[in-house]
């Protein structure tokens, strides 16, 4: 495995040279080559997910296979305009001198995709990187091998190993990846890791882009339609069982609505995700990705309410992975289960008494990768964007915001570094580079030595530099 590793990368060291001049064109062809190889093994990525998730081919349609055809068609529609050089202005030491920005490949890249959603996040920053003309390396995780399988199948029969990539592999490969001077590395997964890829790659000055988690919260208000939020945090909630990055991980709700809040989000979790005999529809809902996470989650429920949080809902494990569908009250703040990211399907509820209880209990955590308000005042929504620090915000709705290409999508400090998606993707995956075409009438010559008799000309240039 090392030297076949060792054998790709320095193959793309070479081919990344000869892809700096690759046009709009070329890209394009090679976007629409990905978007081919997806259309013909769309069976096979559907039934790897269902055995890797048990996810359904609706819902994988929905969060995996369609969002990176969307990814797809809106880069090939706008990388002309991406990778335009854009015109800036002028110094008054550079007057007549014309600059712009050029975005340039960074080169060999290393892409490092997680479990929960194992397509999508393997395959959307790839799109990035091809459309900003690197070489790429993609590590999928082994805990998710059917899609990993698939998704090599379909890398190797479309692209030379010289352009991309994909290596299978436990995390040793991952190790000895990492340990090559790669010149971006896109990695996505938890904190923890995180602090690990960071530090590996900066080994070799390289440069990462660093999609994490956190535990988003949810701040409901006394304006809110509580029948709405609890419909849409409880799909957002349980959509792939809870193992999503950006799913609301907590409710802080004003004490005297919990109850009602309560009542509508137990319905709508036995309408999206029970059958009508109550028992939960394996055809709809995700089982856990695996035991060791499964046993997590279950120890997590039961110091929890050992630590006085009450049960008021779920907690049910089967041995198919399947965890009901759990909901905890009573929290304290200082419960375990708000000290790390839930990444499964319990959701605990925090009543608070003013809005700016909830935005201090929000603050004194870590930036969350998604902040959620459901509200419809003004101040309020004002108010706790200004005051709240997150990757990104969606009100009165969730997960949603991660759908649209125009927005960039990542994390701040402990939820991430960096962003992705649409142009911001392209952006992560390239160099901007100054450029500068100096006129032959350059003022920047009155400022060389000697300086004698140069003191109002420096008292000039502060005043208008």
């Amino acid at each position: 495995m090392i030297e076949q590793i060792d054998s790709i990368f320095q193959q793309q060291q070479i081919f990344k040279i000869e892809l700096r001049e690759s046009d709009a064109r070329e890209r394009i062809k090679k976007l629409r080559r990905l978007r081919c190889a997806i259309e013909n093994n769309e069976d096979l990525i559907y039934d790897a997910l269902a055995k890797d998730l048990r996810k359904s081919r609706n819902e994988a349609a929905i969060s995996e296979v369609l969002f990176i055809y969307g990814e797809i068609d809106f880069a090939i529609r706008r990388l002309r305009k991406w990778m335009r050089p854009k015109r800036v202005g002028r110094s008054v030491t550079n007057l007549l001198a014309k600059s712009s920005i050029v975005y340039q490949p960074r080169g060999a890249v290393l892409i490092i995709s997680p479990w929960n959603y194992p397509f999508q996040l393997t395959m959307s920053p790839l799109v990035s990187a091809l459309a900003a003309g690197n070489c790429i390396v993609l590590k999928p995780s082994e805990h998710s091998p059917y899609t990993t399988a698939v998704m090599c199948k379909m890398i190797s029969e479309s692209f030379e190993d010289k352009e991309v990539a994909c290596i299978a592999g436990e995390k040793s490969t991952a190790e000895t990846l990492l340990k090559l001077p790669f010149d971006h590395v896109f990695f996505t997964g938890s904190s923890a890791v995180g602090k690990q890829i960071m530090k590996a790659a900066a080994a070799h000055l390289a440069s990462v882009t660093l999609e994490l988690g956190g535990k988003s919260p949810v701040i409901v208000d006394e304006t809110a339609d509580l029948e709405e939020a609890a419909n849409k945090i409880a799909w957002g909630k349980l959509i792939n069982a809870g193992q999503t990055c950006i799913a609301p991980d907590y409710v802080l709700i004003p004490k005297n609505l919990r109850d009602e809040f309560i009542r509508y989000y137990l319905n709508a979790v036995k309408r999206m995700f029970f059958t009508a005999d109550g028992n939960i529809d394996l055809t709809v809902y995700a089982k856990i990705i695996n035991r060791k996470h499964a046993d997590r989650l279950l120890a997590l429920i039961t110091k929890s309410i050992g630590e006085g949080a009450k049960l008021v809902e779920g907690g049910l494990f089967s041995e198919d992975l399947t965890l009901n569908p759990t909901l905890l009250v009573e929290v304290s703040l200082d419960n375990v289960i708000m000290d790390e990211e839930i990444f499964g399907p319990i959701l605990p509820i925090i009543t608070y008494e003013t809005l700016a209880e909830a935005v201090s209990i929000v603050n004194s955590r870590e930036k969350p990768l998604a902040l959620y308000l459901f509200s419809e005042r003004k101040q309020h929504i004002q108010l706790v964007i200004q005051q709240v620090a997150s990757g990104g915000v969606c009100i009165n709705d969730v997960l949603i915001h991660v759908s649209n290409p125009h927005l960039p999508f990542g994390g701040v400090n402990g939820s991430g570094l960096g962003s992705c998606h649409g142009f911001f993707g392209f952006k992560a995956f390239s160099h901007e580079r100054a450029v500068m075409h100096q006129s032959r009438y350059a003022f920047s010559t009155l400022i060389y030595p000697p300086y004698s008799s140069k003191d109002l000309l420096f008292k000039w240039l502060k005043k208008w530099i």
